[in-house]
């Protein structure tokens, strides 16, 4: 099993629909947060993808431009932007983000059967 993991979302601006996101290790961002500092980045972060919704946080997530992240945070420098959003944003919980699992996937729906012939089959039986 996996370890917990958490998102730490900024949102520019009220009025903004953008939200940035950064994957932590809840335990070592509250150590972080509390004025720990000197623990490295590599051990709060998951890993070092800024990810983008202009969705919110719920939506699609992407990878933002450079542009967007220099409009944004004045830098596009991964470190110097994952610590300003880690100063600024919000901790939202997520128990069903795990690390190196399937999350939240219904695994009841559907065969998952890869219909490689073209036939449009969901049975995957030719």
């Amino acid at each position: 099993m996996g370890r917990e993991l958490t998102k730490v979302v900024y949102k520019p601006s009220p009025e903004s629909t953008e939200d940035f996101i950064v994957i932590v290790n809840p335990a070592e961002y509250k150590k972080w947060k509390e004025g720990g500092t000197s623990i490295p980045l590599t051990e709060v972060v998951d890993s070092f993808q800024i990810l983008w919704s202009n969705q919110g946080a719920q939506g699609i997530l992407g990878k933002p431009s450079n542009q967007q992240l220099e409009n944004v945070f004045g830098t596009h420098k991964d470190v110097d932007v994952i610590t300003q959003i880690l100063q600024k944003g919000k901790e939202e919980t997520g128990k069903s983000i795990k690390s190196g699992e399937l999350g939240a996937t219904n695994l009841t729906k559907g065969s998952f059967a890869v219909d490689t012939k073209g036939k449009g089959s969901t049975s995957g039986i030719p």
